[in-house]
């Protein structure tokens, strides 16, 4: 839920906040973050450790980064997010700060107060700023809903007891039912 403030926030805001407290700026709004759950943090190890061992084994480009790690998504002060995992195939999108631009691939686990964010606000701006695939891997519906936004097609929704097929590579799927094991 964002913050009241009639005007727009920027990145130093952001820095401005006490210790300790997360938030995210989108659009100029600031939106708190709440503690993730034990299950959103099992699935954020497990999926980053599954897609960090296929980059390992396959000695691709991408690097793999789980939240909280700083994204800097477009090139103005009044957008900042920390996705549950990024996967960033250019490093020269890396600096001291995050990611300068948008990752290749995001993966946010929808928690009860997240909801309206990753599957709407989220999307939207993943969709903007030129994310090559967006997943919502959402627990308490047991399904992972795949965003290819290069293909220009209709999101695929898929069961957790399902693989999932890792767009940006061609020959890596993920069952998300064995992650939770």
């Amino acid at each position: 839920m964002p913050l009241p403030k009639s005007n727009t926030y920027t990145i130093n805001d952001i820095y401005a906040l006490p210790e300790g407290q997360r938030a995210e700026l989108i659009d100029g709004q600031i939106y708190d973050m709440a503690p993730p759950s034990p299950m959103h943090q099992k699935l954020v190890y497990q999926l980053s450790r599954t897609i960090g061992n296929y980059i390992e084994k396959k000695g691709g480009p991408c690097e793999v980064y789980p939240a909280p790690f700083a994204v800097f998504v477009k090139e103005d002060d009044t957008n900042y997010v920390e996705p549950d995992i990024s996967v960033i195939c250019d490093k020269n999108k890396i600096s001291n700060r995050g990611c300068e631009g948008a990752p290749d691939f995001v993966i946010e686990i929808v928690s009860p107060s997240s909801r309206k964010m990753d599957y709407s606000t989220k999307n939207a701006l993943y969709a903007d700023s030129k994310v090559r695939e967006y997943w919502i891997v959402d627990p308490a519906r047991e399904r992972t809903t795949v965003y290819r936004y290069e293909d220009d097609v209709a999101p695929i929704i898929i069961p957790f007891n399902d693989y999932v097929k890792v767009g940006i590579y061609g020959d890596l799927k993920i069952c998300i039912a064995d992650l939770l094991k």
